[in-house]
């Protein structure tokens, strides 16, 4: 079956002409001439990006998925590619229903029939890895059922392996390939499908969002139904709404379009910095609209996390290119250590400057993200900087609240909707509350330690403890964030007791 997979690769490959992505490298680029004599039939008329589109929507639901997550990384691939990948659509053709009543007969042990009042074996929607149907349970309620593909881990694991070999050949051979990390890539990818194969995890990740958002009157997110959740099968309430891309039939219930389009940046921005909690897979698919204007997520296989310390560095940067303080911008990023600690700070701010001077005072309509962060990749690679793998799923996120922004409103200020609430949130976080929050937390901390001050202020006399003493406390101030905080002060009292104790 390996052997199978692998050759139906290769002869895709070669029918849309994806040879030419290995065949120029100088070490073999000689062969060319002899692919195009053996392979005269094929049409390659089409461009590169195009073809390469059309050869993973034909090797199945994996090759399509990862051809998405590639469309994100616009740090590592040629503009022209990641466009044309960005137009895949994470939609496939349904599997057979028997394959997933006989998936749910596995894992309850019983026949749909004793599980459901009601089942419709029609799926209503598909995607890569799992299916959904409609169903009623036995109290009466309204669910949805997700049903993962059969055999889908066995496939997964095979296609997998195929991906890491490729992506060794195009770091051995393409100039550029040890830059991009390719390798590191199908890890990424690799880890991110893990998460979706185990329905489980989906939805404990749908349980937390809902949480998150329980009073909300911007985002309704279904409730879980735990008894009926396994590996392979995860129910939910069914939400009734209408897919966000039918702008005209929101217009027709009364929705207000420019409201909703706000609606969506301060959903998006709450996730980030309230919660550091984020749908990250927020493709119109994956977005219904109710009556009342309110968004309905679904689909939580992808979920991205950010630290405090994220947090911290997004709202500063973001403030910073809010105001037009390109001079903050640059600091952020050399005091956070992503570039290099020598980049002369005049220099990179000259370089964001350049990049985003241009967009404000623009509505969205005239302002495209995708282009704006792909230039600041290439700003990155030029001063060093390492891209952050935390954030990748959330600039793939904006991108996408990007797209839905143009569709609804594309006149939406997005700088302008989103500065409030980043200004509330630094008021939060750096003001008085911040520091009252912060003392509440680490209060029975505080409680704890403040007893061990003497016995730690003896050990600090020792003239050689004093200098590893600085040392960490030099490394504590340079974090400002929860428990970090107050170690600091804690270390520089002690520094202040040791030194008065060591003066004769």
């Amino acid at each position: 079956m390996y052997l199978l997979r692998l050759l139906r690769i290769f002869f895709t490959a070669i029918r849309f002409g994806l040879d030419e992505f290995f065949l120029g490298h100088e070490r073999i680029r000689f062969i060319q001439p002899l692919f195009h004599l053996l392979f005269f039939w094929r049409s390659l008329k089409q461009p590169r990006g195009v073809r390469l589109r059309l050869a993973l929507e034909s090797l199945g639901p994996i090759f399509v998925k990862f051809g998405q997550m590639l469309s994100t990384r616009r740090d590592m691939i040629p503009t022209d590619i990641a466009d044309e990948l960005a137009r895949l659509q994470d939609r496939v053709p349904p599997f057979p229903s028997r394959q997933a009543l006989a998936v749910i007969r596995e894992d309850y042990g019983r026949d749909v029939e004793a599980m459901f009042a009601e089942f419709d074996p029609v799926p209503v929607a598909s995607a890569s890895v799992a299916q959904v149907h409609r169903a009623r349970l036995k109290t009466g309620e309204k669910v949805a059922v997700k049903v993962l593909r059969p055999n889908i881990q066995k496939v997964i694991g095979h296609d997998l392996q195929i991906l890491r070999a490729i992506a060794g050949l195009i770091e051995s051979l393409w100039h550029d390939g040890k830059r991009l990390k390719p390798r590191e890539v199908v890890s990424e990818f690799a880890k991110h499908l893990d998460d979706e194969l185990d329905l489980i995890r989906e939805a404990s990740n749908c349980s937390q969002l809902r949480r998150n958002f329980r009073d909300s009157d911007l985002l309704a997110v279904p409730e879980v139904h735990w008894d009926y959740c396994t590996p392979q099968v995860m129910v939910m309430t069914w939400m009734d709404g209408i897919p966000i891309s039918q702008v005209d039939e929101l217009r027709r219930r009364g929705v207000d379009i420019k409201k909703l389009a706000k609606a969506g940046v301060e959903i998006f921005f709450t996730q980030v910095f309230r919660d550091g909690y984020f749908h990250a897979d927020m493709h119109p698919g994956n977005i219904l609209v109710q009556d009342d204007g309110k968004y309905v997520a679904l689909d939580f296989g992808i979920m991205g996390t950010l630290n405090e310390s994220d947090k911290n560095y997004l709202a500063r940067n973001f403030l910073a290119f809010f105001n037009r303080d390109y001079q903050k911008a640059a600091l952020a990023h050399i005091e956070s250590g992503w570039v290099p600690a020598d980049t002369p700070p005049q220099d990179f701010e000259a370089a964001i400057r350049a990049v985003c001077e241009p967009v404000f005072d623009r509505p969205i309509k005239d302002i495209a993200i995708g282009k704006v962060l792909l230039r600041l990749f290439q700003i990155s690679r030029r001063f060093g900087m390492e891209i952050q793998p935390q954030l990748v799923m959330l600039q793939k996120t904006l991108i996408n609240i990007e797209g839905l922004g143009r569709d609804l409103d594309p006149d939406l200020d997005l700088w302008a909707t989103a500065k409030p609430f980043l200004e509330r949130w630094m008021s939060e976080q750096m003001g008085w509350r911040g520091w009252i929050r912060t003392f509440k937390e680490e209060a029975p901390f505080i409680g704890t330690l403040l007893p061990q001050l003497p016995r730690l202020a003896n050990q600090a006399l020792r003239a050689e403890r004093l200098a590893k003493l600085e040392t960490g406390m030099e490394l504590l101030l340079a974090r400002q964030q929860g428990r970090n905080r107050w170690l600091a002060i804690i270390a520089i009292l002690l520094a202040v007791i040791a030194g008065a104790l060591l003066k004769p």
